[in-house]
Parts: C-alpha cells; structure tokens; sequence
C-alpha cells in the first residue's frame, strides 16, 4: 500500500471508527428526520381540527419508503416471525414489502364483509358506533409469531382488535409496528398494557 493510501486509511478510521462517519445516534436523528420530511400534514382532515398525517407521499418516494421498511424491520433483528400482519389499507403496502424482506407470509386485516372465505372477526368501538375487523380463518396457524403492521397509531382500537383476532386464531403478536404514532391519543400504551412492544419511526404531538 502506497504512502497516501495508507494515510488515508488512517484517517478513515481514526478513533476506531470510519473518519467523518455519524455516529449511530446521529444517524438514528437524521433517519427520523428524512421521514418527517417527506410525510405531508393536511389539516381539516377528515374533520376541522384534524391535522392527518399523510404517508401516501413518503410511499412515492423511493428512498423514504426504503428506509421506513428497513427501519420497521429493524427491531426484528434475531428473532422468529412467521407471518406479518397488515391492517387495511395502508398496512397492506408496507406490510406487504415487510413480509416479502422477511420472506414470510402475509395476512390482510379488513373490515367486516371485505374477505371472500370463512372469517373471524374482532369488534371495537369507534367515537359513534361499534366496527369489526376480520381475517380468513385459515390465515394463521397456532403459534405463528407475528408482526403487526399499519401507518399509524391513535387511539389504538382497530390495532387492539386486530392483536385479539390474531391471538384467538392462535398466533402470538411479537411486536406492533408503526410508521406515526400520536401519543396523545394514547393508542401506543393501550397495546403496550395487552403486554405488547409497540415501535413507531415518529411521533407527532396532538391529534
């Protein structure tokens, strides 16, 4: 190795690590912030004093797109998962490219009258009324491991529901994954008091 190659070697790595790298933490800050920047806010939706947080525009986007699936994947490292779990709709997309990073199945979670063969389905309550959510009786086996996937989380009833559903078609959800949490709202600890790890990629405050 040349003089000037291995000096350059040296600095690379100088302090044990590659010269002018981020840090980990400093990456994890950058990492969130890419994906805030490419997710739209459209305020007044669906009702006035509802800032909906828009992750259609982080999905065209090629790199942040890549990046939220990595980093959903990412608390997996070393575990088991059977099946990953998406609730409709948008965690059909990012449940879909999840499930095929992992190479296992995937299963979708729709609303009553959604799914052409037998079903079981998981009611929750909404602000005015009762819904239901329903998977395909054949969808999981006992003892899956699953992964639960969907854009965002709220209050966290349709998520409870499906983790439910799931668990009474003899799964075991391993972890809830989301790319906006609104702690607010509270969803996040609802699920974490059903004794589930719950990770969201960022956390807006307020509605």
């Amino acid at each position: 190795m040349c003089c000037v190659a291995a000096l350059a070697r040296k600095r690379r790595f100088r302090h044990g690590r590659r010269w002018g790298a981020a840090s980990p933490d400093s990456m994890a800050r950058k990492s969130l912030m890419d994906l805030k920047s490419v997710i739209r806010t459209i305020p007044d939706y669906p009702k006035k004093g509802i800032m909906f947080r828009d992750i259609t525009t982080l999905l065209t986007d090629a790199r942040g797109f890549r990046r939220a699936v990595d980093e959903l994947v990412q608390p997996l490292a070393g575990q088991k998962i059977d099946k990953v779990a998406g609730i409709e709709a948008r965690g059909f997309i990012l449940g879909g490219a999840i499930a095929h990073q992992l190479s296992v199945g995937f299963v979708p979670i729709r609303k009553k009258g959604k799914l052409p063969y037998k079903t079981i389905a998981e009611s929750y309550e909404l602000e005015y009324g009762v819904d239901e959510v329903e998977i395909h009786v054949d969808a999981v086996e006992k003892g899956d491991r699953i992964l639960l996937v969907d854009d965002l989380i709220a209050t966290g009833g349709t998520a409870g529901a499906a983790i439910k559903l799931l668990e009474r078609a003899g799964g075991e959800v391993m972890l809830c994954s989301f790319v906006v949490d609104l702690p607010d709202l509270g969803g996040a600890d609802k699920l974490r008091a059903l004794g589930k790890k719950v990770t969201a990629l960022v956390e807006y405050e307020g509605e």
